[in-house]
């Protein structure tokens, strides 16, 4: 099976070795790790930005399932760009899986960008609009989205100390994915 691994690791420093890791820990468990930096790009092409997203799309296409890291980036929730590439995938049935190395609540990181308060039986951030608060890690949709389409998010006890190259959580979605096609065989 081939997964496509989602996340903001694209942009770390130091993302080619990250996805050199997650593509090996698939390897071990039998799947096939589809790491968008593995599409060729011309970065001083004028189309870039449409060859990076038509790459990333036929690598989804070709994939069987997704494993989106949603650790919050740059501000409280996951990444827009792997939010739509989780959409993407369930919308087109795949099996959908996801992990944050945040454990906390949305609403409680919403608190640490804005202040917050109540108003009735609902949470408000500074321009006076509703906090979205049902104790989850992230918005519903994508919270459920993963329950539908593959398994809960799933998340550390604790942050570990460094959040973007901590694979612990990734690794289980491997797991999960490799369970899923040993049973599915």
């Amino acid at each position: 099976m081939k997964i496509y691994l989602a996340g903001p690791d694209v942009f770390l420093p130091d993302a080619i070795e990250i996805g050199r890791q997650k593509v090996q820990l698939c390897a071990r468990y039998g799947l096939v790790g589809l790491y968008p930096l593995d599409n060729a790009i011309d970065l001083a092409a004028d189309d870039a930005s449409t060859q990076i997203f038509r790459g990333n799309e036929a690598m989804m296409n070709e994939a069987g399932a997704i494993i989106a890291n949603l650790t919050p980036f740059r501000g409280p929730g996951a990444d827009g760009g792997t939010v739509y590439e989780l959409g993407y995938m369930a919308g087109r049935g795949k099996l959908c899986l996801g992990y944050s190395n945040d454990p906390s609540t949305y609403a409680d990181r919403v608190r640490h960008f804005t202040e917050v308060t109540s108003a009735g039986n609902r949470l408000v951030d500074a321009d006076g609009l509703t906090v979205e608060d049902f104790g989850l890690v992230d918005n519903l949709m994508m919270i459920h989205a993963l329950d539908q389409y593959g398994s809960a998010l799933v998340t550390p006890r604790q942050t570990p100390a460094d959040i973007w190259r901590d694979l612990t959580a990734f690794e289980a979605c491997v797991r999960m994915a490799a369970k899923r096609l040993t049973s599915a065989s």
